[in-house]
């Protein structure tokens, strides 16, 4: 950083000039043309701004540009007059600086408002004594000036002038002429600027002026009482005594028609209260805030300052949770997801009820058109998406109210979002397992509606609780009847005799095209030796009388989505009948009615191996499918073994019920993660609030004091643990033997970073000119711009930086200290130490449900594929290591991870500070050699994640060092 920058308002890039633009810069300014002028002028300041001196201008300004009367010129002239240097090399100001003042002095008595206005405003930047001093008298007239926007700016003046160290001396009664402006000033912005210099110059005089107008702040304008409560958070925070005198003026504020006063009154009140009274009338605050705003960026700050209030006084947020909850009538998905992680951390066994049959409602509203009143197709999938998880949020944690939605809910197992299907079912899924009340209905109402499901992903997951949760003779029968009523009729393909076959090749060229599936017949031999062939149920006019296209995709979704080639379905469905009449023979006496549904389902099975193993389709059934249809065949023939039927009908239930379990175990384990333990220290005082004298307090400040001694015994003042984490983020950036002394204290806070460095100088001899020089690597962007100071011996300085993010992945920050010993010829450079701003700095555990995570994990575009590359031979603490080195949290349950079976496959999930979702999946498998080999997949939304946390994993992966 060069020595003759200068600070100014305005900062332009400009090329560098030459002498001939200077040239044509004079020529310019010496002529009569104003629009060139300007330019010229312009021109100059650009110039400046960027290093140019260009000392020959300033005598040429002064004669042709400071008699002119133009507005343009006259606040380009301002900015000129700013940036150019005013003291010569020892400090004095230059003597040419006299022409400058008797033109300030003449702008300040000019009859014109805005160059009084202007040339006041220009004066706050100024810092030179010899300047200010002969234009006082002409300051101080504008302070009674007629027009409010001379008067206004000229206490902006008087302000800054009376905190410049020769402040007091140029202004000696600035604090009386600025309390009588407070007195009798009728301009809210004057009257304001006003206010804010007492605060600054005589916060006494400050207080007093405000105490003893009490009674008329809530008619004050906006501005003003914004600054009265600046005021009182500053005295507050000086003598927290003294806020029992204030309560009243905030409360007033609290009804002012001004929606940015009641935001600023709300948070100062709660910021010095911490009682009940207090904190209902904030939240009141907010919750009428939210509803008269039209904003959805003010909505979205609104709703943080909830949340925040939400964690330290939940108990009283919960009396306004459906005032918070009705703000989901905007149409903002963003404010909507705000709101429903705000209303579900405030649930109870008493608003529960209230709180779902809203949500209720709103699901209703998805399913009706725009406009009727409903929502846009485009966000309604959506939204409904996000109410589902929310009410299925509430029923886990309060069964009870499961029955009053869950009927609704299942109305959209056949919507075509397939999300908010699967996400329905899971919740059922859930709730037929700890609500036994509801299993019987919930059984009737799947089976009535089984035929409106098309999706693969809910069908099979809808057969699963049929068989899971049909127990009674007519559950069990009807579950029968319904499945085979959606899969057709029988066989799912037909066989025609190879005559037939001969009779249609010899058909016209015409016929034969019309039905050119018939050609790619495959011939076979029957059991009685003659020939046949066969073909699928879909194809053709053969097949006609078989199923219908209409019906097919109407009613039998079932046999669509298996002769579409899911296998997969086909084996559920048979896991599903076998479960089904195993099921049937423990409550159906009547032998006869056994065997005549054993013969049906073992039929249906025989047609599903016979159409997975045909050439009729594009692709044939996958070894695993097949063997689980063949081993359900073997069990209803009585040769699978008891312990196959054992595996059916209990240990799969008995695995669900240990699955709800770890996921309740882990949802506890959250909570009680966010509940911070604090602890009182032993030497704390006791304050006992009974034997201490009510007298004066109001209602008010006796709560405060309660909730005080409540907070002092359950340690709630102590914050051990910030303070040691602090410790462990400071950075050595030199040695101990250098001469200059660093270390940076590194805060990490959403897109920005700040240094705090401490520099010490360990020398005998005054720093002059010390400058931090900073620079970065990535997507990181220095925002100051470094400053020189002067470092006494032996003294230390506080020098703080700030760092824009612009995306999630690493950075480096390098550097030095640039410095000038005392004799003012040798520069020292002290080299920095690299601080790496890591992706583990961005990143925290997080827990995220399964089907969000597969969900997210085939959205997101950005992959990066890591070999696993490691001296770790077990899988189980390769997984540990790798999810501790990356801050990730293993999403899958310790008894998915049970067992010895020499592979591994396993979620990890974690949140940045930006929001951003990283994903990781981790398949291992140990060799025969007892090496781990696999991939680790890592998914994300940006490119940053992906493959900085790919480096990081290929860094760590090696072992535990």
């Amino acid at each position: 950083m060069e020595k003759t920058e200068r600070s100014c308002t305005l900062l332009v890039h400009f090329d560098k000039g030459s002498p001939a633009m200077a040239n044509e810069i004079k020529e310019a300014l010496e002529g009569n043309d104003i629009p060139l002028k300007i330019d010229a002028l312009k021109k100059a300041i650009k110039l400046l701004l960027n290093g140019e001196t260009l000392p020959q201008l300033f005598i040429t300004v002064v004669r042709y540009v400071l008699p002119s009367e133009d507005h343009t010129i006259q606040k380009l002239l301002l900015l000129y007059l700013e940036i150019i240097s005013k003291t010569d090399a020892s400090g004095r100001v230059l003597p040419e600086m006299i022409l400058i003042c008797q033109n300030l002095r003449n702008n300040l008595q000019h009859p014109n408002e805005y160059i009084r206005g202007v040339t006041l405003r220009f004066l706050c930047r100024i810092s030179e004594h010899e300047i200010l001093e002969p234009l006082m008298p002409s300051v101080l007239t504008c302070v009674n000036h007629r027009h409010p926007f001379v008067r206004r700016n000229a206490l902006l003046a008087i302000s800054a002038i009376s905190r410049l160290p020769h402040g007091e001396h140029l202004l000696p009664d600035a604090a009386d002429l600025v309390e009588k402006a407070v007195e009798t000033e009728a301009d809210a912005s004057a009257r304001r600027n006003a206010f804010v210099m007492l605060c600054n110059c005589a916060q006494d005089r400050a207080v007093a002026f405000l105490l003893s107008h009490a009674d008329q702040v809530s008619g004050w304008s906006g501005l003003l009482q914004m600054a009265v409560l600046d005021l009182i958070r500053k005295v507050c925070r000086t003598n927290p005594a003294l806020k029992g005198r204030y309560m009243n003026i905030i409360i007033a504020l609290l009804s002012s028609p001004n929606s940015e006063v009641v935001y600023e009154c709300a948070g100062t009140l709660v910021s010095l209260s911490s009682a009940p009274t207090a904190v209902r009338a904030t939240a009141n605050t907010y919750c009428q805030l939210l509803a008269s705003q039209s904003d959805n960026n003010v909505r979205l700050i609104v709703l943080d300052r909830l949340d925040e209030l939400r964690v330290a006084h939940r108990a009283v947020l919960v009396e306004v949770v459906m005032d918070v909850v009705r703000v989901l009538s905007t149409p903002d998905l963003d404010i909507r997801r705000k709101v429903i992680s705000i209303v579900l951390e405030l649930l109870t066994p008493k608003n529960v009820e209230e709180v779902v049959l809203f949500l209720k409602k709103e699901v209703l509203k998805t399913q009706t058109p725009a406009a009727a009143g409903g929502e846009d197709l485009d966000k309604s999938g959506e939204y409904r998406l996000v109410l589902v998880q929310a009410i299925h949020t509430c029923t886990m944690k309060f069964p009870e109210v499961a029955s009053s939605v869950a009927y609704a809910l299942m109305d959209f197992l056949g919507d075509s979002d397939v999300k908010s299907g699967a996400n329905v079912i899971n919740f059922l899924r859930e709730i037929i397992e700890t609500n036994p009340k509801l299993r019987a209905s919930i059984i009737q109402r799947l089976t009535d509606t089984f035929y409106q499901i098309h999706h693969p992903i809910i069908c099979t997951r809808t057969l699963w609780l049929l068989s899971e949760y049909s127990l009674s003779l007519s559950e069990v029968q009807s579950a029968l009847e319904t499945i085979k009523q959606c899969l057709g009729d029988l066989p799912l393909f037909t066989i025609t005799e190879e005559s037939e076959i001969a009779n249609v090749q010899t058909q016209p060229e015409a016929t034969a095209a019309s039905s050119i599936a018939v050609s790619t017949r495959k011939p076979v031999i029957l059991a009685d030796g003659t020939y046949a062939t066969q073909t699928a149920a879909t194809e053709t006019a053969l097949l006609k009388p078989l199923v219908s296209p209409k019906s097919l995709s109407t009613t039998l979704h079932l046999r669509s989505l298996i002769l579409s080639g899911d296998f997969f379905v086909a084996a559920v469905l048979a896991n599903t009948l076998t479960k089904l009449v195993l099921r049937l023979e423990e409550v159906q006496p009547s032998k006869t009615e056994v065997n005549k549904a054993t013969t049906g389902v073992l039929l249906i099975m025989v047609s599903l191996l016979q159409l997975g193993t045909s050439s009729v389709l594009s692709k044939q059934m996958d070894g695993s499918s097949y063997d689980k249809i063949v081993l359900c065949i073997k069990l209803l023939c009585n040769t699978g073994g008891d312990e196959v039927r054992k595996l059916l009908l209990k240990s799969c239930h008995e695995s669900f019920v240990v699955y709800l379990a770890e996921k309740q175990a882990r949802e506890n384990e959250e909570i009680k993660a966010k509940s911070l333990d604090s602890y009182a220290q032993p030497d704390d005082l006791i304050d006992f609030y009974h034997l201490k004298s009510r007298k004066g307090m109001s209602q008010l400040e006796i709560e405060d004091e309660v909730q005080d001694d409540l907070k002092r015994a359950t340690g709630d003042f102590t914050n051990e643990s910030e303070d040691a984490s602090k410790l462990n983020r400071i950075l050595q950036l030199t040695g101990f033997s250098d001469p200059v002394y660093a270390e940076a204290y590194v805060t990490v806070h959403h897109y920005d970073i700040v240094l705090d460095v401490t520099i010490i100088n360990r020398t005998k001899d005054t720093l002059q000119n010390l400058c931090l020089e900073l620079a970065t690597m990535g997507d990181l962007k220095l925002v100051d711009r470094p400053q020189n100071y002067t470092l006494a011996p032996e003294s230390s300085k506080q020098i703080k930086a700030n760092i824009k993010v612009s995306s999630t992945e690493t950075g480096i920050i390098f550097g030095n200290i640039v410095y000038d010993t005392s004799n003012g010829i040798d520069r020292t450079v002290v080299v920095l130490n690299d601080i790496h701003i890591d992706i583990m700095d961005y990143l925290s555990p997080a827990n995220c449900p399964d089907f969000a995570f597969r969900n997210m994990w085939a959205e997101f575009e950005w992959e990066n594929k890591v070999a696993v590359n490691t001296t770790i031979t077990d899988e189980k603490e390769y997984l540990e290591h790798i999810a501790k080195s990356t801050n990730m949290k293993c999403l899958t349950t310790p008894s998915q991870l049970e067992g010895d079976c020499g592979y591994i496959a396993a979620n990890l999930y974690a949140k940045s500070i930006f929001g951003e979702d990283a994903l990781v999946n981790l398949s291992v498998e140990k060799q025969a050699d007892g090496k781990l080999s696999g991939y680790i997949r890592i998914r994300s939304k940006t490119q940053g994640i992906a493959l900085s946390l790919g480096d990081k994993i290929t860094i760590k992966q090696k072992g535990s060092s």
